[in-house]
């Protein structure tokens, strides 16, 4: 097997690269606050929701030891060996997530692979899923710790629910105002969170160092043989410990591989094995006091219950802070996620309202946030516990680290240029693995594991409409429309009467006169001294250098065919990218900007199922204004309908 290095961004300038000391400090402490946050809240519920499956009949030392290597394990391999140190390699051009995986193997294998697509639109809806569980999951479960506290034990479940819906409903309309201004709390927050965690896990360890035994495999081996099918359920639950481990790579564009790798290895992979091993000491506790008094043991929540009683209200104060970070994480990840499928040509144009004029990734998507709201109630309200909507929330990410690591197959095999058979001998543990957890995950889809399973159908269902109903419109239009080539002709053979001034007419196909210029040429019989046609192409690449976006072909005197090229990460700025080209808006009588409004009828001869059409007629007229996404100013712009039959 041929071990390249990855050829990815180290010369990126976008990607942070190396750092110097203080810059390398800052960098890892701001990517354990927003990268971390999802992960290292996960001891909140993942220990008790694991051991809760085995608890029928009370619990015994080997299936505490045993949950306990399972858990510690999954952090060693899933986390550390696959995402830390392996797919973090491949960046693309300092971007991660499983778009930016997709867009990389797309361009590896010339998008000719139908498979690598589809991969990459299971990865975004799956991920949606998440983005509503993850918050309604881990608010909710650190209000419930409120209970463990002296004197609110008996706090009803209405106080919890509305307590954590007024914390929910508040993050969500703070929303709109960006989180610049609370961005640089969530590093030390998150830092003094993972802090006290681990000295709480310290401290139990101390008690009962035999849980240290649990770094033994053969507790996690002799426990999965010995449980049958209930250790499937608890593997399943067991996977709740590696929750958010998507976003190590997810965020690698922010702050760059190395300081994610230090934050994981010296800080927060550390400080989340000394809680586990904690939260199993102290259940090794419990059950030689239940021995002793010739009782059973039963679950409970083991994480609040490790504080002691004067540090229980702190605890949960702290807690709902770093639950709060850690949806807050997902939220924007969701922004983000939504902003490279657009840019992908995945979903239809949503409006994008930047927050920050110092970062460009500061977003804010008004429909993705009250959506995410909605399902967020939802969920609330359905499940009503922590425990309960635990179930649902496994699957989501399962499926997602399956669809990760086959697309980082194709990565290794056709952009690494790895050989074949080594990459398949490389990655084959990890899927299996992966499969494995997934299948786990299956069998609680009637407990829960159908809602994000439901989240995710119906953003495929968006995603594979939309995908198809613009390929069908395009071809439409095509098949009406006149060759730009032979109409230039035909102008420069009879020319119609001649206006000053430059026309930039946006269309999808160059090779066909745009609708816009036909109409222009019937109802005002005219043509302006230069014609541009422009199509706006997203490349695969996060960023296309501003000097090179621009390519022009000169048709004729008249005419000319112009192609802007962005990464599917750039702020799209038409006029502004076309300005940069010496004298091709200069001139009298000024630019202006001719848009095809285009509307979808049902056709005597239906290319797409009846459904398919009215859902795209839907997306379509309900996408954001092309103006305002292009950033064309609106008194620069004439709007020309025509209609197109599918």
């Amino acid at each position: 097997m041929l071990m390249n290095a990855s050829p990815t961004s180290e010369n990126s300038a976008h990607n942070p690269g190396h750092h110097g000391p203080s810059s390398l400090f800052a960098l890892t402490l701001g990517a354990i606050g927003v990268v971390y946050g999802d992960i290292g809240t996960s001891p909140l519920y993942a220990f008790r929701e694991a051991l809760a499956q085995t608890a029928q009949g009370g619990i015994d030392r080997g299936e505490i030891l045993g949950v306990l290597a399972l858990a510690l394990w999954a952090l060693i391999i899933v986390v550390t060996m696959k995402y830390v140190i392996f797919l973090s390699r491949m960046d693309n051009h300092g971007e991660g997530g499983v778009l930016s995986l997709m867009a990389l193997a797309r361009r590896a294998t010339g998008g000719k692979w139908l498979i690598v697509l589809l991969l990459g639109a299971t990865g975004a809806a799956l991920f949606y899923g998440d983005a509503i569980i993850t918050p309604a999951l881990s608010v909710l479960s650190a209000i419930e710790g409120m209970k463990t506290v002296p004197g609110l034990e008996t706090m009803s479940e209405p106080v919890i629910l509305g307590l954590s819906l007024t914390i929910l409903i508040g993050l969500f309309a703070l929303q709109v105002r960006g989180t610049a201004s609370v961005a640089g709390l969530f590093g030390p927050v998150c830092a003094f969170w993972f802090v006290a965690i681990g000295a709480l896990g310290l401290w139990h360890i101390v008690e009962a160092p035999d849980v240290l035994s649990a770094f033994n495999p053969m507790w996690a081996v002799n426990f999965m043989l010995g449980h049958g099918v209930a250790g499937l359920f608890v593997l399943g639950a067991v996977f709740l410990t590696v929750t958010g481990a998507e976003a190590l790579i997810a965020d690698m564009g922010h702050f760059g591989r190395q300081p994610i790798q230090l934050g994981w290895l010296t800080f927060v992979w550390p400080a989340l094995t000394l809680n586990y091993l904690g939260q199993g000491a102290l259940a090794l506790k419990a059950l030689a006091q239940a021995q002793a008094h010739g009782q059973l043991l039963q679950n409970a929540d083991w994480f609040f219950l490790m504080a002691p009683d004067s540090l229980r209200a702190p605890l949960v104060v702290l807690a709902t802070m770093a639950t709060i970070i850690a949806s807050q994480a997902v939220i924007t990840g969701a922004y983000s996620l939504t902003q490279q499928a657009i840019a992908l040509g995945l979903m239809p144009r949503l409006v994008i309202r930047q927050t920050s004029a110092a970062q460009i990734g500061q977003i804010y998507m008004p429909g993705v946030n009250w959506m995410l709201l909605l399902g967020v109630i939802c969920l609330v309200f359905a499940f009503r516990s922590s425990s309960a909507m635990a179930a649902a929330y496994g699957i989501a990410v399962t499926g997602t680290m399956v669809v990760t690591t086959c697309l980082a197959f194709i990565i290794a095999w056709k952009f690494w240029g790895w050989n074949p058979l080594g990459s398949a001998l490389l990655i084959a543990p990890f899927l299996a693995l992966d499969i494995f957890f997934f299948g786990a995950n299956v069998l609680r889809v009637a407990e829960g594991g159908w809602v994000p399973l439901m989240v995710a159908g119906v953003i495929g269902l968006v995603i594979a409409t939309w995908l198809r109903g613009r390929k069908m419109a395009l071809q439409r239009a095509s098949e009406q429309g006149v060759a730009l080539d032979e109409l230039v002709k035909a102008l420069a053979a009879r020319p119609p009467l001649v206006v000053e001034g430059t026309a930039v007419f946006l269309t999808q196909d160059a090779s066909v006169a745009p609708s816009a210029l036909l109409h222009n040429l019937k109802h005002n019989k005219a043509l302006h001294r230069t014609n541009i046609m422009l199509t706006v192409e997203t490349q695969t690449t996060p960023y296309v250098d501003p000097e090179n976006r621009l390519c022009l072909e000169r048709l004729d005197e008249r005419f000319l065919r112009a192609k802007l090229r962005y990464g599917y990460m750039d702020k799209i700025d038409v006029p502004s990218d076309l300005a940069r080209e010496p004298g091709l808006l200069a001139g009298t009588g000024g630019t202006s900007f001719f848009v095809g409004r285009s509307a979808i009828r049902f056709g005597s001869r239906p290319c797409m199922p009846r459904a398919m059409v009215l859902l795209y007629q839907f997306l379509h007229r309900n996408a954001s204004d092309p103006t305002a996404f292009f950033a064309i100013p609106p008194n620069r712009v004439v709007e020309l309908g025509t209609q197109i039959e599918l």
